[in-house]
């Protein structure tokens, strides 16, 4: 009889962990955010590698929260969420003489306003290019999430041409 007790008990306890980790599961995959993930040959998925394990874990003082699906070509920070995506193809914009650009502590940015009121800016002259998305919410904030990412940029993707 209390091995039978212990068993129902031991069933309870796996239910209810089943269940809040279903819970748990859920709530954090409601408020998450979705990103298309590149798919560039194997010499810049390297790159992008090597750049996301030097990544900052807070941008303009926003943890990281990575988009779905989970991939190391991607990365987010904030909700709203501020977006990179690396291995982007070039953007057909980088050949308008016109372009916008900035740069930021040595890293060249492709500027572009989106419809929706958003940033998108993506590398120049680096070997992959690498797109960070700001929203509309936290275009305020100005190049603070460019500031912060620059020297992961730096040291991860050399300068130069992208093939």
């Amino acid at each position: 009889m209390n091995s039978l007790r212990h068993r129902h008990r031991s069933v309870i306890g796996l239910s209810v962990l089943a269940a809040l980790i279903t819970v748990a599961g859920c709530s954090s995959a409601d408020d998450g955010v979705s990103a298309a993930v590149p798919s560039p040959g194997a010499k810049v998925t390297g790159l992008c590698r090597n750049l996301d394990k030097m990544l900052p874990s807070k941008v303009d003082d926003l943890g990281r929260r990575d988009p779905e699906p989970a991939s190391a070509l991607t990365a987010g920070w904030g909700n709203p969420a501020i977006i990179l995506r690396c291995g982007v193809v070039r953007p057909a914009k980088m050949n308008d003489p016109e372009a916008d650009g900035v740069e930021v502590n040595g890293v060249g940015w492709l500027l572009q306003k989106e419809d929706d009121g958003s940033f998108r800016f993506t590398t120049t002259l680096r070997k992959a290019y690498v797109e960070v998305t700001i929203p509309k919410d936290r275009t305020g904030d100005g190049m603070a999430p460019l500031v912060d990412l620059a020297k992961s940029v730096e040291k991860a993707i050399p300068a130069g041409i992208a093939d």
